[in-house]
């Protein structure tokens, strides 16, 4: 298995989106007052040229059917992991946007759970103006939950003096409309019963490109303007309902950000940026 999935590396996908006066105010209207500046906030390239298959070619997650682009690794559980991005231009609306997905490494690890598979893809998109962002995006693969074997306590993360915080307690709604703009189909997204007894979860899980999309913007407040280099990793599952503080602090580099749960303290995602 593992070295057959490494005959995935190579393979590349190209589709093309436009972007529109609609989708840039919904975007918009999801983020509130964590928009950062720019005609085009920060984040909003996950928005484009999203994965689209009939119902047929769909997982049981409501994902896109594994073995059709990214490659089955016998672990039935997804989710993004982490990654970075790097921008180089802006996109403006009316854009014609090219989005080029490549998968770059494939990966197996032993976790504190069991079996990790890792898959790499970059994706780049262009405009008439050439590229704007390049991204390497990384998700995990995992196994299904042993109901016997009761969850991790993560521990709660350092105390710090932001620099600027922002608060949002996420809700439902919040959920949906940012797997309506993202296309994404993902069932512990919105379908409590499938995340509570298929994949172990207590509630409907949040988003990890909302969380690193606010942060961004929260890096691009502080900048004014995007960050150059953005850098994310998803460290404990945050759930529909879960105040959390979004915060940044100085860096060597820039800033380091987190988003992290005001009731235990625990950070859920963690990143750096850097300027432009």
């Amino acid at each position: 298995m593992q070295e057959a999935a490494k005959d995935w590396i190579g393979r590349t996908r190209t589709m093309t989106d436009v972007i529109t006066p609609r989708l840039l105010a919904e975007f918009r209207v999801m983020l509130g007052d964590r928009c950062g500046p720019g005609e085009l906030p920060a984040g909003f390239m996950w928005c484009l040229a999203p994965d689209i298959h009939d119902a047929q070619e769909l997982g049981r997650d409501g994902h896109p059917r594994l073995g059709l682009f990214l490659p089955d690794l016998s672990l039935p559980r997804r989710m993004w992991a982490g990654g970075e991005v790097r921008y180089s231009a802006p996109f403006a609306l009316h854009d014609t946007v090219t989005r080029t997905s490549t998968i770059t490494d494939v990966t197996f690890k032993q976790g504190r759970s069991g079996d990790l598979g890792f898959v790499a893809v970059e994706h780049v998109y262009d405009s008439v103006r050439g590229p704007c962002v390049s991204e390497r995006h990384d998700i995990v693969y995992r196994s299904d939950p042993d109901p016997d074997r009761p969850a991790a306590t993560p521990p709660a993360g350092d105390a710090w003096a932001a620099l600027h915080a922002w608060r949002v307690t996420p809700d439902t709604v919040m959920l949906f409309r940012y797997s309506a703009m993202t296309f994404n189909g993902h069932r512990v997204h919105y379908d409590l019963p499938y995340a509570q007894d298929i994949e172990g979860y207590p509630g409907l899980v949040v988003h990890g490109p909302m969380q690193a999309t606010w942060l961004q913007n929260l890096a691009a407040s502080i900048f004014g303007a995007h960050p150059g280099v953005f850098r994310y990793r998803g460290l404990s599952p945050l759930f529909v309902g879960q105040p959390v503080t979004i915060e940044a602090i100085d860096s060597e580099a820039g800033l380091d950000l987190r988003v992290r749960r005001d009731a235990d303290g625990v950070v859920t995602m963690q990143a750096s940026a850097e300027r432009g």
